[in-house]
């Protein structure tokens, strides 16, 4: 068996079927460049019919340019976007969205178990409406969030509510938007416009594909002359068809889904495992494919001196161990074992 970590599920390689519809890409011959190819348009359509309603498509290269344009394409530089003080826009993305919008402000609001809260954007939203102070525009919300939490469908309209009730739109940066919808069971639709999300960030390299997230958009207005934030960011990729065709790969058969699955059932008995080591306690519900767990400073550094990779400076602390979409049972098997060994 090759060699897997925790430390994150950007580490994992690309999934079979991905890398065969990319072939099966590779192989039809010459293509139309820029995204007017075949494989694009299909792909495109899938991504419809998934969310059952009409909405525009794009592909970009990574997580924090389909953020960081897609909010610029919800604000003015003069805008604020409120989002969790732990959420990926505000702490790893290098000030990417603020570039991207020509300085629009990211207002931070605290919450449990990283999650923004009605009550939260409405403080802010309301704190001031003085033209000295830049307007809030857009809620911005990490599905999953950044510590491993999963908002319900119950969450995210109360959200959208009050976002929709004080002019915000709301935007969705799903990273791991599939291990949510696995995580609840519920039809994609209902985590995203069916709640009041108009735009998706919609992750596939942490599920198994090789680069390149979608952004998609729920509402065609807020798309119009988004082809030109892409290609100015240096984003539109001109063989476009090697990042859309691997979507395919995903989509058929529900396999997207069934990486996030494998991935959230892997956290689940990695964090049930947890429940016995001395010393170990879980630090927020593992709810998707993310644990965090506090260790005794020795058993830490003596898994590290073991080989074993995992983060310990993301989200409150802690250690966070990632399971990606091809973790095997015996590699958390293994990680406990030399755990509870180190822990005595």
């Amino acid at each position: 068996m090759s060699e897997q970590h925790f430390a994150s599920d950007n580490n994992a390689g690309v999934c079979p079927e991905a890398l065969k519809a990319m072939l099966r890409a590779n192989e039809s011959g010459h293509e139309v460049s820029y995204g007017d190819d075949r494989w694009t348009q299909q792909v495109c359509d899938r991504i419809r019919e998934l969310f059952e309603t009409d909405c525009e498509v794009f592909f970009v290269f990574n997580g924090t340019a389909a953020n960081a344009l897609a909010l610029a394409s919800l604000c003015q530089s003069y805008h604020s976007v409120i989002c969790h003080e732990l959420a990926h826009i505000e702490t790893d993305e290098c000030g990417g969205p603020e570039f991207f919008s020509n300085g629009s402000k990211i207002l931070l609001a605290q919450g449990e178990n990283g999650k923004l809260t009605p009550d939260a954007i409405e403080a802010l939203v309301t704190k001031r409406n003085d033209i000295h102070f830049p307007k809030p525009k857009v809620v911005s919300l990490t599905q999953t969030t950044e510590l491993g939490t999963v908002y319900t469908v119950e969450e995210l309209r109360a959200i959208a509510s009050i976002a929709k009730r004080r002019g915000l739109s709301v935007h969705m940066d799903g990273a791991r938007f599939a291990n949510a919808v696995a995580a609840l069971g519920v039809h994609p639709s209902e985590l995203t416009w069916r709640a009041g999300v108009d735009v998706l960030c919609f992750g596939g390299t942490k599920n198994g594909l090789p680069v390149g997230e979608a952004v998609v958009f729920f509402r065609s207005e807020l798309a119009e002359e988004f082809a030109y934030r892409v290609k100015q960011a240096g984003q539109l990729a001109s063989k476009m068809r090697f990042i859309s065709a691997p979507w395919l790969g995903l989509l058929e058969n529900d396999l997207w889904l069934k990486n996030a699955a494998h991935a959230n059932a892997m956290a689940k008995r990695l964090s049930d495992g947890l429940a016995d080591v001395p010393g170990a306690r879980i630090m927020f519900p593992s709810e998707a494919n993310a644990v965090f767990v506090e260790l005794p400073e020795p058993a830490r550094r003596a898994m590290l001196e073991r080989g074993w990779r995992f983060y310990t400076f993301i989200g409150e602390g802690g250690c966070r161990l990632m399971c990606a979409w091809d973790i095997q049972p015996e590699t958390v098997d293994r990680f406990l074992a030399d755990l509870r060994e180190v822990s005595g």
